[in-house]
């Protein structure tokens, strides 16, 4: 099997950049649950509002979140076909995962019939 998704492979690298931090994760899973504004998201943090942003900054170079200008605010919502299309993708690394157990499978069930296991 071959894994097939619509990302190149500098977009899969930025996605798995940003998706490695513990806090940008989280920032997603917050943006995904409802839009807020970068200050808003600052709040829940132990960090400087400057740090957020950059946080936000790297969800936003791999696509996974984008912002929109609403006055004085900058407001965070998840970015639905790059996450689809990362979900794609590990959902094509689970079906690799998968079929590769099964032949395992196969060759130990071939073995055991053969005697030899």
């Amino acid at each position: 099997m071959v894994v097939r998704v619509d990302l190149s492979e500098e977009d899969v690298d930025r996605i798995f950049k940003a998706l490695a931090d513990r806090t940008r994760r989280d920032i997603l899973e917050r943006a995904i649950h409802r839009e807020q504004s970068v200050s808003a998201l600052a709040h829940h943090y132990d960090m400087s509002f400057a740090a957020v942003q950059k946080h936000v900054a790297v969800l936003e170079r791999a696509a996974l979140v984008t912002k929109e200008r609403r006055g004085r605010e900058q407001i965070v919502r998840t970015n639905g076909p790059t996450i689809a299309r990362a979900i794609a993708l590990l959902d094509q690394y689970e079906q690799l995962w998968v079929d590769r157990a099964v032949q395992i499978d196969a060759v130990l069930a071939r073995s055991d019939e053969e005697g030899g296991g």
